[in-house]
């Protein structure tokens, strides 16, 4: 068995992988997903997935944000990985700026549920 990380619109996922022979077919156990609580007044914090460097930060505080949109660019291994909104929301406070080096789980922004 084979334990990788897999990120997902910023989401760590932690998947784990048999070994199979040539006639099986491999098994994959995935952590399942979280269900995102977008409820009115709820804060949900952004994290990095990675540890990086920010190239761009894409909001400031008090913008307006739909799911999907792209919050940050964080550059990772010469690969630029875009941290992307789970929900609707607005952006309540930014933690990170253009340049800095940010470890794993590093608060990057807080945003408000709609």
């Amino acid at each position: 068995m084979k334990t990788y990380k897999i990120t997902v619109n910023g989401k760590v996922y932690e998947v784990t992988v048999e070994e199979a022979s040539a006639t099986e077919t491999a098994a994959v156990k995935a952590a399942p997903a979280a269900p995102v609580s977008a409820g009115s007044g709820s804060d949900e914090k952004i994290e990095a997935p990675i540890q990086g460097t920010i190239l761009s930060m894409k909001v400031q505080a008090g913008s307006v944000v739909k799911k999907g949109q792209i919050l940050a660019i964080l550059e990772a291994m010469k690969l630029e990985n875009e941290i992307v909104s789970p929900f609707d929301g607005t952006v309540s406070s930014v933690s990170a700026k253009d340049g800095q080096v940010v470890d794993s789980g590093a608060l990057l922004l807080t945003i408000a549920a709609k």
